[in-house]
């Protein structure tokens, strides 16, 4: 008989997120290249969230979310890398359809 598999489940308010992976340069608005391997201080950045624990109330598994990883665990599920945080570290979400929206969309 096989090993038995166990489902992850967050607690509380904490938020499991799989971060987007970036193309391998960027484009400045003026057109300059980026190399990927420039490090961009502060820079957040964008990522699917893939588990909620039942205490987070804005975002749910699905939604993308814009969030500092630098502050933020790490945890590695089947060779893929995730963070974990609490909900109120993240700084934006993108749905579909808000009420108190910025007007910009991805």
């Amino acid at each position: 008989m096989g090993d038995p598999k166990f489902e992850i489940q967050m607690l509380h308010d904490r938020v499991m997120v799989k971060i987007e992976q970036e193309s391998e340069e960027r484009r400045s608005t003026a057109g300059i290249v980026i190399p990927a391997t420039v490090k961009m201080a502060n820079r957040l950045v964008w990522g699917e969230v893939c588990g909620a624990g039942q205490n987070a109330r804005a975002v749910k598994v699905g939604d993308k979310v814009l969030f500092n990883p630098e502050e933020q665990y790490e945890v590695e599920v089947h060779g893929q890398l995730y963070l974990v945080m609490r909900e109120r570290d993240l700084h934006a979400i993108a749905t579909p359809q808000t009420d108190n929206g910025t007007g910009l969309y991805l």
